[in-house]
């Protein structure tokens, strides 16, 4: 059964839908429209699909150095300035696609798709783009909605243990940003894997309804909506220290269980704050096992000079101080500046060192 709500936003309301058969929908919705897909993806386009441009969704090719050849390709395919652009894949494809239409011949209209959970239950709504640059871990973006959003839940079976476990922590992240009781009627409903798509498509729903509320209350990302970076602070330097090893997912949910380690060596937690803390660090455990067991093989080794460096030129911090979003008092979320001085870059560390025990990550 499909389930709908709307958005608003600055640019007007934008529509998201979640059910079955909405890939069929879109391409019969907009048979002259320009396709980026996943490249992987391809085989699920009808052949009716004609004008298409397929990415490979690697974290490198979500560059601003990759965007001429994007541009370029759109350009080929003959759009104009009433072309519509739909979007097929994950996050990496829907930040090349915000992008891109929001800056193609100053802007064009686009339908976004998202076919990974991460994108279904988090990324999809907000209008964001995030784009790499020199190495660096989303330094460059901007906010463009998509005219609507479809979230067919077929895709959920295409997708593995990492894809589907990472989208369950930013789904975890968001609902834990907005409260522990919202926190704990997410876990009820059973998010796991694998997951059927009537469950998939409760817990989505769920997310994305929950993310409603930051985005409608701070479009732009300069309060409450900041809530949201939880875990990414800490888990983008991850990513970017382990040339994208760690999959931005599974970063956030052990950036997460950093920054509750960083909380509890600051005293930034009471007795009830600290059970609702590792409430969550429990959660995060028993979705990964054991050294991510049950998301990841072989993790990538992990060189904290290299992470720290990486952590250190995030681009959420300001000049004299580092910005975080940490658990504090009876659990609840809260952005907080540290100076940077040497005292602090030790508990960060250590806050790495412990998080990372705490998971039996490989190595530590």
């Amino acid at each position: 059964m499909q389930e709908s709500f709307d958005i608003s936003s600055s640019s007007g309301k934008y529509n998201v839908v979640a059910g079955l058969d909405l890939l069929e929908q879109v391409v019969s919705e907009h048979p002259d429209a320009i396709y980026m897909v996943d490249e992987r993806l391809a085989g699920t386009l009808p052949k009716s699909v004609t004008r298409k441009i397929l990415i490979e969704a690697n974290e490198g090719n979500k560059s601003l150095e990759k965007m001429p050849e994007v541009l370029l390709k759109m350009r080929e395919a003959g759009a104009n300035r009433t072309s519509h652009l739909v979007a097929i894949g994950g996050g990496v494809i829907q930040d090349i696609a915000t992008f891109t239409a929001s800056i193609y011949m100053r802007g064009i209209p686009w339908t976004y798709m998202p076919t990974t959970l991460l994108g279904m239950a988090d990324s999809c709504i907000g209008g964001k783009s995030s784009i790499n640059m020199l190495g660096y871990k989303n330094l460059v973006g901007n906010f463009y909605p998509p005219e609507r959003v479809l979230i067919d839940m077929a895709f959920i079976q295409t997708l593995n243990a990492d894809q589907v476990v990472g989208g369950l922590f930013e789904a975890a992240k968001i609902c834990y940003a907005r409260g522990y009781q919202e926190f704990l009627a997410y876990l009820q409903e059973s998010p796991t894997f694998p997951m059927s798509a009537d469950n998939a498509q409760r817990v989505i729903v769920r997310a994305l309804k929950t993310k409603k509320w930051f985005i409608e209350t701070d479009e732009f990302d300069q309060k409450e909506r900041l809530l949201l970076n939880f875990g990414h602070t800490f888990g983008h330097a991850l990513e970017a220290g382990t040339d994208f090893g760690i999959s931005h997912g599974i970063a956030v949910g052990i950036g997460m269980v950093i920054a509750v380690e960083y909380a509890k060596q600051s005293h930034l937690l009471s007795p009830t704050g600290l059970d609702r803390a590792n409430h969550l660090i429990q959660h995060v455990k028993s979705m990964m096992g054991d050294g991510l067991g049950k998301v990841m093989s072989s993790p990538p080794t992990i060189d904290l000079a290299l992470v720290m460096e990486k952590f250190d030129n995030d681009k959420k911090h300001r000049t004299e101080h580092y910005r975080m979003v940490v658990p504090k008092a009876d659990g609840g979320l809260e952005l907080i500046s540290e100076s940077r001085v040497d005292d602090i870059r030790v508990r960060i560390r250590l806050a790495y060192v412990s998080g990372l025990r705490a998971i039996a990550y490989p190595g530590f």
